[in-house]
């Protein structure tokens, strides 16, 4: 049974926090975060290749997300994104001259330019999306509360939408199977 614990400040910490392999765990999971990510990384550079061989990888996330959210504005994409238009601009002249995108104007603005996947391209994203991020026969070999336990805590870990001391203090509720 898991004990849910306050959020500390560094102040509120003191020297017994320190000696019980709190500072050693943390390490170990930054360290196997930092190796899932390269696992992830060098997933996605093989699902890149497989719809293109001179596809890049921010190419790719562009393809998904397109995917995901169907025809975007690329100023949209841009910001979805978190990079500067002029990337997504260049990226996507590229991604038009594979075949993968069709980019037109946009109806309601002029001046915008309107990025689509091709019926091509669609399936090909479709094709490699799925284990893209990780090993499904793994996952398949937890439960459905396993599955839930290990999504709270991901969860958890991304960007904080409140305060520190909000509903991310305790591990994740468990959900019945």
């Amino acid at each position: 049974m898991a004990v849910e614990l306050p959020d500390l400040t560094p102040a509120d910490r003191g020297p017994a926090e320190a000696e019980d392999g709190r500072a050693e765990a943390i390490s170990e999971v930054e360290e196997s975060l930092r190796l899932l990510t390269e696992a992830v990384r060098a997933s996605m550079r093989d699902a890149a290749k497989g719809i293109d061989p001179a596809l890049s990888l921010f190419g790719l996330k562009v393809l998904q997300l397109l995917k995901r959210v169907g025809p975007t504005q690329s100023g949209a994409v841009a910001e979805l994104l978190m990079v500067d238009k002029s990337v997504v601009s260049r990226v996507s002249r590229q991604l038009e001259e594979l075949g993968l995108i069709e980019v037109k104007p946009d109806p309601s603005d002029g001046r915008a330019r309107v990025l689509a996947l091709t019926p091509d391209a669609a399936e090909r994203v479709r094709a490699v999306q799925t284990g893209i991020m990780l090993d499904h026969d793994v996952l398949h070999a937890w439960t459905a509360r396993e599955l839930r336990q290990f999504a709270g805590y991901l969860s958890r870990l991304g960007p904080r939408t409140g305060s520190r001391t909000g509903s991310r203090s305790g591990p994740p509720a468990d959900k019945p199977e």
